[in-house]
């Protein structure tokens, strides 16, 4: 079993930041495949970013790319999201998820643990 923990949600202005952390403990959560998504009001959960096990793959959503970075330390059992440059429609309650596998997939059915979210809001 996982157990995963965000944190580092808020409001925050247009073209501001924040940097979300999510914490895994349980089973070896160093081996596995993270993801953060995000999912808004009336809309379906989308997959944000994702890592791999060593942080070596990444992958982006095209609406964040060069906005957003995932990272990892794995030492300390904690995947971030930085997100730069915010805007209104990033507003939504991020969601980190792991798969019990060394490598990342981008469908929200292939994650096995799920933490409960934080909510980040975007103002214009």
């Amino acid at each position: 079993q996982v157990q995963l923990v965000e944190s580092g949600g808020g409001l925050v202005q247009a073209g501001g930041s924040l940097r979300l952390s999510c914490v895994g403990s349980g089973r070896i959560f160093s081996n596995y495949g993270v993801g953060w998504f995000r999912q808004a009001p009336g809309k379906e959960r989308d997959i944000v970013a994702a890592t791999n096990w060593s942080g070596g793959s990444t992958y982006y959503a095209n609406f964040v790319k060069g906005r957003f970075t995932i990272s990892r330390d794995n030492a300390k059992n904690t995947v971030f999201l930085q997100m730069n440059n915010l805007k209104p429609e990033d507003t939504a309650v991020y969601y980190c998820a792991v798969r019990s596998n060394f490598a990342y997939r981008t469908s929200a059915t292939e994650y096995d643990y799920w933490g409960r979210g934080t909510q980040v809001t975007v103002s214009s």
